[in-house]
């Protein structure tokens, strides 16, 4: 792992997205409760706060941090083709939260799939990506020139 401890503490924000896309008879069984798992937003939405508090144990050389925020929004998509999944991590410290985001969204991505792949095998998890960063070093960074939802 590479060494932090030189670095100054400083509250870091990252915030991600990532999309499922799928038929909209999926959407609409998921929209109304009815899938055979359950609740697939609600399981969803816990299992990417879930996964964003485990990341030092899933991807290798990650820092276990002690995240003071963890939320995840699943929406439906304004072109109606699927979900949208947006995690928000944040901390105060010495290195940022660009994983713990981008894993939330990963497997909340992941468990919508899993929930609902009985009625739509052709579900797509796509566009995972960072949205924006604060604190630290580098300071801010946010993504540009590009529509955020494809």
């Amino acid at each position: 792992m590479v060494d932090v401890g030189g670095k100054a503490e400083t509250e870091r924000v990252a915030i991600a997205e990532g999309s499922v896309l799928m038929e909209p008879a999926t959407l609409a069984l998921i929209r109304d409760g009815n899938a055979k798992k359950g609740d697939v937003i609600g399981t969803a939405r816990i299992a990417g706060i879930m996964a964003a508090k485990q990341t030092a144990n899933l991807i290798p050389l990650c820092h276990p941090l002690a995240l003071t925020k963890v939320a995840v929004s699943i929406d439906e998509r304004p072109d109606g083709k699927g979900l949208r999944i947006e995690a928000t991590a944040r901390l105060t410290g010495r290195t940022g939260v660009e994983m713990e985001a981008l894993t939330a969204v990963s497997v909340a991505c992941l468990t919508i799939y899993d929930m609902a792949k009985a009625a739509d095998k052709g579900m797509v998890v796509t566009d995972i990506r960072l949205l924006s960063k604060t604190g630290g070093k580098s300071g801010p960074w946010r993504r540009t020139g590009e529509k955020e939802t494809d």
